[in-house]
């Protein structure tokens, strides 16, 4: 871990290349535009884009360049300072806190409260095209939860006003996609986008940190968190599964968007108890289990369902999702096979890979955003 530290965390500069880099391309985001737009029109570009990316800028990368990501930040912060109480290096807790300086130069402008999106240009769906600065609930709690984490290990209260700040983005930027008596569902950025199941997890999750800075929102905090959570437990598919969106025949079931539920219903959990979740949790887990995981390779797959053709077998993101959650599930033995199947497959010497090809190809080295920082926050658990 010592290793990867000095490698991936402790650099002011956290520029990196991404898998997504042909997508953020003029052409990438009119032909994945294209594609969302209309599949039969969009199938021929699309895949002869993805086949240019793989096959012959995949090392060499030219056009593309290399960028910082709020996500990156947000988790190498959080990797230092899980590292920084193991420790009591101050070097780390110095270099976190420079981390969240810079998100706080680097919110997204123009909205109710602190928020951060992916920073590039996004064709996400159908007639939907985020642009740099758009936030999202998916990726707004990855900053909040290390602002949180800082305060809460140095008592220093110097960001508490940014966080609840991030309050009044989830309050008045996002939209109620759905609701009725008992169930609530958010959208995905500052619009009328669309129901994603994990937007309504992280944004559960992000109210679970604001019970702490707003006690006189208790019981209005709390009546959210459960309409999310009802919502959440009502679209859990008999098998124990979720498709990524709405509507569902359109959508696909992969390995890490799953996951990313599952870990935040745990974290919400931790702060307060939610009545079923434990049986909710314990279902989506077995699921991906029994499901994902390849047993030859020991490496958890993509997709249970595929809504388009991928040329990946194997993601470190699904892999560091479950050793993550694992991990949190206090799941030590499992915890460990995966990271030692990560640094069988996904590691050589100083370099991590964020993909394996169904060629046995490793592609995308050390891009930090997909997939190598959130790696290393799950490993920073797991020791």
């Amino acid at each position: 871990m010592e290793q990867f530290l000095q490698e991936f965390c402790l650099r002011s500069d956290l520029k990196t290349y991404d898998p997504y880099d042909i997508w953020k391309t003029g052409i990438g985001v009119k032909v994945k535009n294209l594609y969302n737009t209309s599949r039969i029109l969009g199938a021929v570009p699309a895949a002869g884009l993805t086949l240019y990316d793989l096959l012959f800028n995949n090392r060499i990368r030219i056009g593309y360049s290399k960028q910082e990501y709020p996500i990156v930040r947000a988790l190498a912060s959080q990797v230092l300072l899980n590292e920084y109480r193991k420790s009591g290096d101050n070097n780390l807790l110095e270099a976190a806190n420079n981390h969240l300086k810079w998100l706080e130069a680097n919110q997204s402008v123009g909205y109710s409260g602190a928020c951060w999106g992916l920073g590039f240009t996004w064709s996400a769906f159908k007639n939907i095209i985020y642009d740099a600065n758009t936030p999202h609930a998916t990726h707004t709690p990855y900053a909040l939860e290390a602002f949180h984490l800082y305060t809460g290990i140095t008592q220093d209260t110097r960001y508490v006003d940014l966080i609840r700040s991030c309050f009044w983005f989830f309050e008045k930027d996002l939209h109620v996609l759905y609701e009725d008596e008992e169930t609530m569902a958010v959208s995905y950025g500052p619009y009328i986008d669309k129901i994603v199941t994990n937007a309504s997890s992280y944004t559960l999750f992000a109210y679970s940190i604001f019970l702490s800075y707003f006690p006189e929102k208790r019981d209005y905090i709390l009546e959210k968190m459960h309409r999310l959570f009802r919502f959440i437990r009502k679209n859990q598919h008999k098998d124990c599964s979720w498709f990524y969106s709405h509507p569902e025949e359109e959508s696909f079931i992969d390995c890490f968007h799953s996951c990313f539920i599952l870990k935040n219903l745990l974290k919400a959990n931790k702060v307060v108890h939610i009545e079923g979740l434990d049986d909710v949790v314990n279902k989506g887990f077995r699921y991906i289990n029994e499901n994902f995981l390849n047993k030859e390779s020991g490496l958890y797959k993509r997709f249970t369902r595929q809504n388009k053709l991928s040329f990946t077998r194997f993601d470190l993101y699904d892999n560091a999702e479950v050793l993550n959650l694992a991990t949190i599930m206090g799941d030590k033995k499992r915890a460990a096979e995966i990271n030692e199947r990560v640094r069988q497959h996904f590691i050589e010497g100083r370099n991590i890979y964020s993909s394996i090809d169904y060629l046995g190809l490793k592609r995308n080295k050390n891009t930090l955003r997909w997939a190598v920082m959130p790696y290393l926050y799950a490993l920073s658990g797991l020791n």
